[in-house]
């Protein structure tokens, strides 16, 4: 019986292809006679029934083949076209979501749902069904030109959506956040900005220690470093000591980056031994640079008055970081979450920008401010001028002093663990 359906299917399936329909119907009736509800001769049936503009017919058929075959997502996906030839958009809603209900992944289904929440206004439902389209068709290539163009209208629906809601939710946020203080408006507006697709959000990326369930905030809030005016006010002193250290030996500057001979190339190559980024240190990982330091007194004196960490090395670190013309620092993350980074800027000409994580900021010179460099930040200077900013490090605000202590300790048992072990190989 299955092979004698089967010649019959190839047999209608021909004279369809050929234009013959009045034979492949004849070849379907009879198929349907010997085997009623054979689902791919009333498949068959509703596609010449959908063509000949019969939608009636076709839902008939459709529905039929459904009954027999309740798992193909195909046959659902044609009683949708059925349903919509119709104008019923409840009955073509329904048919789409049987085919999702049993293929999530299917993308002509997810994509025909989209397009009818768009043509019946449910402008929230659409651009939720569109963003699972677009999303779904990021991994597919050699797509046809007709679905880029889809897709392409697609990408401008969402965008003027979103648009759209993010005016009329600031709008009704708007009195709340103006009296909110500053802080408050500051991770609400990112908040803002994250739900609207207008920024993403950056998690701490350490290459060293990573301490759990500090804020994965990019810039610290100014009122942790209640300190932070007293240092901005002595701005000109350490621009004039930097200067001044400039001029009578060079600064002693070297380059920042500097790699192990034979480091395979990376992001840092073309900084590798280059000036274009160039540091003049007063304190490294703890150890003081008495050169620079004996040149710089009010500089000194300013940082030794801050409650810096002091971490035998590794802490402090203080450097006047030069930028020259025309130079970038890639995106890159530190080492550590436990400290803060705190830039003072004193020479910034136009076009100088530093990013942390989504937000992106321009120096100006006299207004200090923290970040956490574990969250991704770059640097540039498109300027024709260098740029200098004096760094240096602090511990992160959110430790508690009996953390802070904690901290020191495991590092001071570290190293004398790892220096017990290189007597041990040395013995």
């Amino acid at each position: 019986m299955n092979q004698q359906i089967g010649r019959f299917l190839q047999q209608a399936a021909e004279a369809r292809r050929t234009g013959r329909n009045g034979e492949a119907q004849a070849a379907l009736t009879h198929i349907l006679a010997l085997q009623p509800g054979e689902p791919q001769a009333l498949n068959m049936l509703g596609m010449m029934a959908l063509e000949n503009g019969d939608f009636h017919a076709a839902r008939m058929h459709f529905l039929g083949a459904t009954q027999s075959d309740t798992g193909e997502p195909a046959l659902w996906m044609n009683v949708a076209a059925a349903q919509r030839g119709l104008g019923d958009g409840e009955g073509e809603r329904t048919a789409l979501q049987r085919a999702i209900d049993i293929d999530q992944r299917n993308f002509m289904a997810q994509m025909r749902l989209a397009q009818l929440q768009q043509r019946l206004g449910e402008a929230q439902a659409a651009a939720d069904s569109w963003s699972k389209v677009l999303a779904m068709s990021s991994g597919m290539g050699d797509l046809p030109p007709q679905l880029v163009d889809t897709l392409a209208e697609a990408r401008g629906f969402v965008t003027n959506h979103q648009a759209r809601l993010a005016s009329f939710v600031e709008d009704g946020v708007a009195p709340l956040l103006a009296d909110a203080d500053v802080r408050s408006q500051r991770r609400f507006q990112a908040c803002l900005d994250h739900e609207f697709g207008r920024r993403p959000l950056y998690q701490n990326q350490c290459s060293g220690l990573h301490y759990p369930f500090l804020p994965a905030d990019e810039y610290f809030d100014r009122d942790h470093f209640p300190w932070m005016a007293e240092l901005e006010a002595k701005t000109d002193a350490i621009r004039a000591e930097f200067l001044g250290l400039i001029e009578q030996q060079g600064g002693n500057v070297r380059p920042y980056v500097r790699q192990d001979p034979g480091t395979p190339e990376n992001k840092w190559t073309a900084l590798d031994g280059s000036l274009d980024w160039g540091a003049a240190f007063l304190w490294e990982y703890g150890v003081r640079n008495e050169p620079v330091c004996n040149a710089c007194p009010q500089t000194v004196a300013a940082l030794e008055a801050l409650p810096r960490a002091d971490i035998p090395g590794r802490a402090p670190s203080a450097f006047f970081s030069l930028l020259k013309p025309h130079s970038r620092i890639p995106a890159h993350s530190g080492v550590t979450n436990t400290r803060a980074i705190i830039h003072l800027p004193l020479i910034v000409p136009p076009g100088c920008y530093f990013r942390v994580g989504g937000e992106t900021r321009a120096w100006e010179e006299g207004q200090a401010f923290a970040f956490d460099d574990t969250i991704e930040h770059e640097a540039w200077n498109d300027s024709d001028h260098l740029r200098v900013v004096l760094i240096f490090d602090m511990w992160n605000p959110h430790l508690s002093l009996a953390e802070q202590q904690l901290l020191k300790q495991f590092y001071a048992a570290a190293d004398a663990s790892r220096a017990q072990d290189a007597l041990g190989a040395g013995v």
